[in-house]
């Protein structure tokens, strides 16, 4: 009874054209679901980017640059009106789109995480001040949706950025790089995952994830995979 006061009070809108949801419809309209660019076969074995030649096993990016990560799984291609949608949630406190781009990742990816024994969700941290700044970490709420569909436990404290960094997007391949070295650092954890999912909003070059990455396998992580909403379909 109380949710569905509250979806009276406060309707759920599509996350990409923003238009209301009919009541008791929830995540993206089916207009919008037919639009949006989502990653198909064939795709790069280790970042996800969709490619063009299914011969190929790996984008033109990973192979010239080794990712340390196992695979990477992304919903969308990072372009048009998922750039504005991942922009309002990320900006404009639209935390309610969390759960729809969680069920969207699921829909492409749930068995495959069903079945890669992770142990735990990790978000990639925000530093503290942009947290305060923006009052949330857009990847722990996706974290958060994921592991209620996952059935498996959220640690957002198992990494932190320990420097506020300039924004990637601004930078070229070599200064995202060094943008990144020593951001992160492990947290104060009492338990060590073996095998984690790292979860991002999105995923340009790759420097975040990569920069987590030997954080996480440092401190004894064996395996680390990857969930993005939206991946850029080239280097960007």
């Amino acid at each position: 009874m109380a949710g569905s006061i509250v979806d009276l009070m406060f309707p759920q809108r599509c996350p990409v054209c923003g238009q209301i949801r009919p009541y008791g419809k929830d995540g993206m309209c089916e207009k919008c679901k037919m639009d949006v660019p989502w990653i198909n076969e064939p795709v790069c074995l280790k970042c996800g980017k969709q490619i063009e030649n299914e011969e190929d096993e790996y984008c033109e990016d990973c192979r010239r640059i080794p990712k340390n990560f196992e695979r990477c799984f992304a919903a969308f291609a990072y372009e048009n009106k998922v750039k504005a949608s991942i922009y309002e949630f990320k900006y404009k406190n639209q935390r309610d789109y969390a759960r729809v781009y969680a069920d969207c990742i699921m829909k492409r990816y749930g068995r495959n995480f069903l079945i890669l024994g992770i142990d735990g969700i990790v978000p990639v941290p925000v530093h503290p001040n942009k947290r305060r700044k923006r009052g949330y970490n857009q990847a722990e709420l996706l974290a958060n949706e994921l592991s209620k569909r996952i059935g498996v436990p959220v640690y957002p404290d198992y990494l932190f950025r320990c420097n506020d960094t300039a924004p990637q997007k601004e930078l070229d391949d070599a200064e995202r790089i060094k943008n990144l070295k020593n951001a992160f650092k492990i947290g104060k954890n009492d338990v060590k995952l073996n095998t984690v999912l790292l979860v991002d909003d999105i995923y340009t070059s790759g420097a975040t994830v990569v920069s987590c990455t030997e954080v996480l396998k440092t401190y004894g992580t064996g395996k680390v995979y990857c969930s993005v909403i939206a991946i850029g379909r080239g280097y960007s």
